[in-house]
């Protein structure tokens, strides 16, 4: 009878094959949650980044729109001239730091 009790049990998970395929799953689902978090991870700096951009150009709309409202154009065409243009008035002096590049 002892010989008997000592039988090895037949079931679904006793061979070794399906023990590896098992945990092989699992590895591959743990790196497949670890990938997808990291790249959600990455996707929210980008989504953060993009939102700033936007904000920014929302008031620079804002800013334009405004401008273009107004009936005074030579106040904004003034300070593109000067900003963004480099221009100045002829009795105008600018000093630049050149120790800077």
């Amino acid at each position: 009878m002892a010989k008997r009790a000592r039988r090895k049990k037949k079931g679904l998970f006793n061979s070794g094959l399906v023990k590896l395929a098992a945990g092989a799953l699992v590895i591959g689902c743990a790196a497949l949650i670890i990938t997808t978090e990291k790249d959600c991870a990455e996707k929210e700096k980008q989504l953060i980044a993009i939102q700033e951009k936007i904000d920014t150009y929302e008031a620079e709309n804002m800013e334009l729109q405004r401008v273009l409202d107004s009936d005074d154009m030579s106040a904004y065409m003034e300070k593109v001239a000067i900003e963004e243009r480099g221009y100045a008035y002829p009795d105008e002096r600018r000093f630049y730091d050149t120790s800077r590049d």
